[in-house]
């Protein structure tokens, strides 16, 4: 029995990054279990690494690595954390963090707040890793003089303790540095990672908010320097006609519902861009059976969802990954990687 319906309007009394606290707390008690079995038409392999279900949790939620092995507990795939910084980094000033409730949104304007990679890393590697797959989104500092090397040094450090690395260079929360997914800084960012020689696969985190031709430079300078992987895409800075909710006009980055066709439409070009080349990991709207199943046909090897969780409490992966294995099965196919690609 889902329990959270009945749970939600306690939460929501909370404002949500209050909210957000007090449920990373909740869930620190609970016991240690192991992750759930998943029918094997879900198992993949993917840059390398055997994940037994596609359904991710999305970086933001688990920012320092406080509950990873309880999130796969709980029938997440895999878990990223983070974004985490080489230093300590508090964020934006508060309030920055905002329900849409009537759109089954969220805006935020965190900023990269968090603990640090030196916290991380020892959490990290007190963790049971053969339990799941826990993967490190990687941020710079604000205020550092140079953040290609907080990038190359993240990449480095954290590569120890994780499966995976991400290089998020898409939030809209720090000024400026989206700008890294401009045709010369990107090359240098790239060139500098890949000369990071990690032991684990990178991934590289983009916006949805691209330019025609984007894609197409984007996948070309990822192949060029050897990432592994795409994860499309990250919040977005536009505001849908359709949003109804008071803040909408709250500055940051605007993720959930409205984000689905922007995050969608932006993987397709990504697909078309990369054909077969690039594994592509789909997020952003993520919140049933139904959109995931649509984002793997779309190319997406893995999805991740974060949002949706909030409204839908942390049951939902579990229920996602029972409806693809159902698709999978109705569609005719032996297991999910068959159907990537397959739109």
């Amino acid at each position: 029995m889902n329990l959270y319906p009945f749970i939600r309007p306690l939460v929501f009394r909370l404002d949500a990054e209050r909210a957000h606290r007090a449920t990373l707390a909740a869930l620190s008690m609970l016991p240690s279990r192991l992750p759930p079995e998943f029918p094997p038409s879900l198992h993949s392999r993917v840059a390398g690494i055997d994940f037994a279900s596609p359904v991710g949790l999305a970086a933001g939620f688990d920012k320092n690595a406080e509950v990873p092995e309880v999130m796969l507990s709980l029938g997440f795939g895999f878990v990223e954390i983070g974004t985490v910084t080489p230093r300590p980094q508090p964020g934006n000033p508060k309030p920055r963090l905002f329900r849409l409730a009537r759109d089954k949104a969220i805006i935020n304007r965190l900023g990269f707040n968090n603990d640090g990679q030196p916290k991380a890393f020892d959490r990290l590697l007190r963790c049971h890793h053969v339990h799941g797959v826990i993967g490190v989104n990687v941020g710079a500092n604000k205020d550092s003089a140079d953040w290609i090397a907080d990038y190359v040094s993240g990449v480095r450090a954290m590569s120890q303790v994780a499966r995976y690395i991400t290089v998020n260079i898409s939030s809209p929360n720090t000024p400026g540095l989206r700008g890294l997914q401009d045709a010369g800084a990107l090359d240098d960012l790239l060139a500098a990672v890949s000369g990071a020689q990690s032991a684990r696969p990178v991934f590289l985190k983009v916006a949805p908010d691209l330019n025609d031709g984007d894609h197409d430079r984007i996948v070309r300078a990822a192949i060029d320097h050897g990432l592994d992987g795409l994860i499309i895409s990250n919040t977005t800075i536009s505001r849908p006609q359709s949003l109804r909710s008071t803040r909408k006009q709250e500055s940051g980055g605007l993720s959930g519902a409205p984000l689905k066709p922007l995050a969608l439409e932006a993987l397709r070009k990504f697909r078309r861009a990369s054909g077969s080349e690039m594994v592509l990991i789909a997020a952003g709207g993520i919140a049933n059976a139904d959109d995931a199943w649509e984002r793997i046909r779309a190319g997406a090897s893995l999805v991740q969802l974060y949002t949706a969780m909030v409204y839908e409490g942390p049951g939902i992966a579990r229920r996602i990954a029972q409806g693809l294995a159902h698709r999978v099965k109705q569609a005719g196919f032996g297991n999910i990687a068959e159907a990537v690609g397959t739109e």
